[in-house]
Order: C-alpha cells, then sequence, then structure tokens
C-alpha cells in the first residue's frame, strides 16, 4: 500500500491564507463593524441633510385677486393666497397672515405690490424682469461644490487608509513582540506573509471605500439629487480604483515600517513619515483645490493621485487619457515601493530588540 505525500503548498496559496486569516480577523472586530457603521451612517446623514437644507426654498405667500391670481402663479418663489378684493388682501397683510399682497394697478406695469411696515425685497425681485444672461464660459460647479466633494475624497482616503494601515502595521508589530512571526515563518514563506498582510487589508480598504460609495449613490438617488449623481459618478468610481492602487501601496510601507520595531510602544516613531504620505493629500485639497497648477501636479504624484485626479475628473478639468496615465504611474511606484519593501521586511522581520534601520535590513541575507 503506497502512500502519497502532499504536495507542498504554493506561494500563492500561502498568500491567499494569510489573507483569509488577515481579512476575517479585522471584520469580527467590534471596533471595525462599529467605526464602519458610523461612517457610512454618516455619509448618508451628510447627503440627506444637505439635501434637506439646499431644498429649504419655500415659497412665499402673497395676497392675490383674480386680476392678478394668473400673473403670479406663473412667477416661481411665490405662492398665491386668493382673496375676494383689495380689502381682504390688505386685512391678511395686516394680520401677517401672508408676507405682502399684489394687487392691480393704472400704471405703466399693472400691478402694485402692497406691505405692512416695508417693501418686502424677495417679493419685488420674485416679480421683477431680468433680462437673458448667456455665460461664454459657464462653471461645471460651484466653489462650494468644489470645496465640499474636494475634501470628502480627501476625508475618505485618509480615514480608510489610515485606519486598515495602522492594523497592517500593528498586526506585524505584534507577531514580532509575540514571537508568533517566528511560527508563521517555520510554515509560510516571508514574502507569502507580507503578500498576504497586503491583499487581506487592501480587501477591508477596498471594501470600505466600495460601501461609502455605495452609500453616496443611493443617497443621492433617494433625495432626488440625480444631476449631481451624473457628474460625481464617473469620478466615484475612479476613486475607488485609484484607492485600490494607492492603499497597496501606502500597506506595503506600513507593513515594511512596523517590521523595523519589535514593541508596539516604539511602532508610533516608524510610522510617522507614512502617517504624512497619508495626511498630506487631504491638506493640499483642503488648501489648494481651487489651484488648477497644483491640482493637476497632485493628480500625478503617486502618493496623492488617488485623491487629485478623481477631483480633477469631478470638476471636469481632466483629459479622457489623463486618469489613464496617472493609474500607469501609480501602479509603477506601487510595484517598485513593494519590492523594496519586501527586501527591508524578510531582513528585519526575525530581528527582535532595537529598532532595525533600513539600511541594516536592505543589507540583511534572505
Amino acid at each position: 500500500m503506497s502512500t502519497q505525500r502532499p504536495s507542498a503548498p504554493t506561494p500563492w496559496s500561502t498568500t491567499l491564507l494569510v489573507a483569509e486569516r488577515e481579512i476575517t480577523t479585522q471584520v469580527r472586530t467590534k471596533s471595525f463593524l462599529v467605526s464602519t457603521a458610523i461612517t457610512l451612517g454618516a455619509v448618508l446623514a451628510a447627503i440627506v441633510g444637505g439635501a434637506l437644507l439646499g431644498g429649504d426654498d419655500d415659497a412665499t405667500r402673497v395676497a392675490v385677486v383674480s386680476q392678478t391670481a394668473s400673473v403670479v402663479e406663473q412667477v416661481d418663489g411665490l405662492e398665491p393666497v386668493l382673496v375676494a378684493d383689495e380689502d381682504a388682501a390688505r386685512s391678511l397683510v395686516a394680520d401677517e397672515e401672508v408676507e405682502a399682497a399684489i394687487l392691480p394697478d393704472a400704471g405703466v406695469i399693472g400691478l402694485k405690490v402692497l406691505a405692512r411696515t416695508s417693501a418686502p425685497a424677495d417679493v419685488v425681485a420674485a416679480l421683477s424682469v431680468s433680462p437673458p444672461v448667456e455665460v461664454i464660459e459657464p462653471d461645471a460647479t460651484s466653489d462650494d461644490l468644489r470645496m465640499l466633494v474636494s475634501l470628502a475624497f480627501g476625508m475618505v482616503f485618509m480615514m480608510s487608509a489610515m485606519g486598515s494601515g495602522s492594523m497592517v502595521a500593528q498586526n506585524t508589530v505584534q507577531e514580532k513582540q509575540t514571537r508568533i512571526v517566528e511560527i508563521l515563518l517555520s510554515a509560510v514563506p516571508a514574502r507569502s506573509l507580507l503578500a498576504g498582510k497586503i491583499l487581506g487589508n487592501s480587501v477591508v480598504a477596498f471594501g470600505q471605500t466600495a460601501s461609502i460609495a455605495a452609500v453616496s449613490v443611493i443617497g443621492l438617488v433617494v433625495t432626488g439629487q440625480d444631476d449631481l449623481l451624473g457628474v460625481l459618478g464617473a469620478a466615484l468610481v475612479w476613486f475607488v480604483v485609484f484607492f485600490l492602487v494607492g492603499f497597496v501601496l501606502l500597506a506595503a510601507i506600513f507593513a515594511a515600517s512596523a517590521s523595523l520595531v519589535a514593541r508596539l510602544e516604539d511602532v508610533g516613531s516608524v510610522l510617522t513619515p507614512v502617517m504624512m504620505l497619508t495626511m498630506f493629500p487631504y491638506f493640499l485639497v483642503l488648501i489648494f483645490n481651487d489651484n488648477a497648477v497644483v491640482m493637476t501636479v497632485m493628480s500625478y504624484v503617486p502618493f496623492s493621485a488617488t485623491v487629485g485626479m478623481p477631483v480633477r475628473l469631478f470638476l471636469g478639468e481632466a483629459m479622457w487619457w489623463e486618469p489613464l496615465l496617472s493609474l500607469v504611474l501609480l501602479a509603477a511606484t506601487a510595484f517598485g515601493v513593494i519590492l523594496v519593501a519586501t527586501r527591508i521586511y524578510t531582513g528585519s522581520l526575525l530581528r527582535m530588540g532595537a529598532r532595525v534601520t533600513v539600511r541594516d535590513a536592505l543589507r540583511a541575507e534572505v
């Protein structure tokens, strides 16, 4: 009777095994579930609240008689209250039940406005005839909307990347501090361990970002903001794609940086540079969202392209080929960073005690 030895696991299978462990460990934590629920709820509340505040345009009530009713019905912003005669209209104005009364007049315009204490500017403005205006180069978005969308992209990137990236770093240091990493490396190669961490946490971060995008779309549809969705839809899709590649780059740096120390107390000192890389796109869009030159540069720098390019796409300032070129540059940079991070990770993972320098990690024999 012959026995067949099981085949050795492949690097891909061990990578998937580590990725599955990372995903299940993170999604089962109460803090992750609570923070995700709060984030999605805040996004939906912001969209619904914005729609309610933006739609607070109740018409001004004005008293009208039969001769003026047809005119007022065609004016936006005024709600006609039909009364029998001028005396009834005066009574409603005096009792402050209406803002003003619009009555017939023998003058050139044929109308007069009756008010209680002062001329109602909103009523007069609604009745005024303005000449048609033709704008040669209309702005695609208002300044407020530009700022809001820019900050939203920057905030989502910063919070998701820092949250999942910190989890990568924390797990890496905990495994070294408890020496579990020695057991893991007896069954899984260091490269597969790093690849699994990056893959697993990238899936979690991508899922969070995609969920935020989905909730945003649902909120815009439910609140009837289809016009904004039409402008924002393509930028949202590109943001999710850029985020996936951009987070892979950052996750590799988080893991490599954390592998240099063996205690949780020391992890803050090695994560400062990568934290700055994660935060600076947010601050750039906060300050320079109306600066076309800065936003263009941001959209091609790998560490800020995740925010810069989707914002430019939303504003209609990017040509069709620009996101493709930016994504290629981002992916190429991510590949190069992963190669360097792998060398640092494998060269420092089993070194306990004092903090390992990047130079020593790169020179270590693996």
